[in-house]
């Protein structure tokens, strides 16, 4: 594979701008209802949801159109999707939706902290893969079941999804959320109580909330927000980049995304970090045959983030208006790749398959202890398995 530096980064790229759109397509409407649930989950009404989605549209574009040009690369920003898994499962903490800004505030503040110092960075990167990927995959497991359970409860919607999602997978891997996602778009659409409400919330608008810094709030979600950031979002999104020979800097994409994220929680938006799904769209050959022109397409990705920004409006408005069952089983097809992923990933490597399962367990299990969420538990309680079985390696004798 050409090196990234050695190529000519002129001229414009049909090919990568529209590699882009549809990493933007892809990257917001097979989990914008994953955003949608988790911040309703921790409080937030229409009018919150509606700024949140605004106000991360505008970060998650600037920001990537900012660092692609900046640095010529193909630098994909996206919101969180693990995260706001996390605020589904964690659900309303006492503060109410202030005491959730807050977290995020503090979360991007982290983020911000880990750009400027690297020990942080690396400790993040120490957390053992099997018990990050544990963590996940037991934040996403109650999620992952809502397709099916929701048969229960509304059959008809829900297995005319889980029918689109599983034909159109077969034909086009890749299109198959995003469909699933306009079947029961249109099926929310055309229910009468969400069809009514459209004319409340089309025009999309800017809620400040005061933020309230509770311990509550700031154990139980900045910290395990912050690591399943770095952990699933920034650290796997270098990965992606490295993996097609692109090796950016750290510091500047930690601080641009830190920042974004503390500034528009304030509006309650949630987090930005590096792409780790959509990413591999901008970065790979498919995007551009010259590597030092795929770039155009994190950029072209980042425009459409922000015109996505002016449907937040519509779209919050017809999710959160919608039975919360379907919402729940559009949120579980979205993150059922990321479930099998991160389940793999935790049970793959035998030596810490115990560990890793203690933590998806009590993940899963929705414990709260002292006021702290089950994500936070489940990383310690795993980490302390993981000590407690940990053995140097032997070092072979000298023949």
């Amino acid at each position: 594979m050409a090196s990234s530096d050695s190529a000519p980064a002129t001229g414009l790229s049909l090919r990568a701008m529209g590699a882009g759109l549809l990493a933007a397509l892809v990257g917001y409407a097979s989990s914008v209802a994953v955003v949608i649930h988790g911040l309703t989950a921790v409080g937030a009404s229409t009018e919150q949801v509606v700024s949140g989605l605004v106000l991360v549209g505008f970060a998650m574009g600037v920001t990537a159109m900012g660092l692609s040009l900046h640095r010529r690369k193909p630098i994909s920003i996206a919101w969180t999707t693990p995260g706001m898994a996390l605020m589904a499962a964690t659900g309303a903490v006492e503060g109410g939706f202030a005491a959730a800004v807050g977290a995020f505030v503090v979360t991007g503040v982290l983020i911000v902290v880990a750009g400027l110092w690297s020990p942080l960075g690396r400790w993040i990167a120490a957390i053992p893969k099997p018990l990050a990927n544990g963590m996940l995959a037991g934040i996403l497991l109650k999620l992952c079941l809502a397709p099916f359970l929701a048969v229960s409860q509304a059959p008809g919607v829900a297995l005319l999804v889980l029918a689109t999602w599983a034909v159109v997978g077969r034909v086009a891997r890749l299109y198959a959320v995003p469909a699933a996602v306009a079947v029961a778009l249109g099926a929310m659409a055309l229910d009468s109580s969400g069809g009514a409400a459209l004319s409340g919330a089309v025009w999309p608008g800017v809620t400040f909330v005061q933020p309230v810094f509770t311990w509550e709030a700031l154990v139980g979600i900045a910290l395990p927000l912050f690591v399943v950031t770095m952990a699933s979002q920034n650290i796997p999104g270098l990965a992606v980049l490295a993996a097609y020979n692109y090796a950016p800097p750290t510091r500047p994409i930690f601080l641009a995304t830190g920042a974004a994220s503390a500034l528009t929680a304030l509006g309650g938006a949630p987090t930005v970090n590096l792409a780790a799904i959509t990413a591999a769209l901008c970065a790979s050959p498919d995007a551009d045959p010259n590597p030092a022109r795929r770039w155009q397409a994190a950029f072209v990705g980042g425009v459409g983030y922000i015109l996505f920004a002016g449907l937040a409006g519509v779209t919050a408005v017809m999710v959160t208006r919608s039975p919360p069952v379907l919402i729940e089983a559009v949120a579980g097809l979205a993150l059922v790749g990321a479930f099998g992923s991160a389940l793999m990933g935790a049970v793959q490597a035998e030596e810490n398959r115990t560990a890793a399962l203690v933590t998806l367990l009590v993940t899963a299990s929705g414990l709260s202890f002292a006021g702290v969420g089950s994500a936070f538990w489940g990383l310690l309680l795993g980490g302390a398995v993981h000590l407690l079985h940990w053995r140097p390696v032997a070092l072979q004798p000298a023949k």
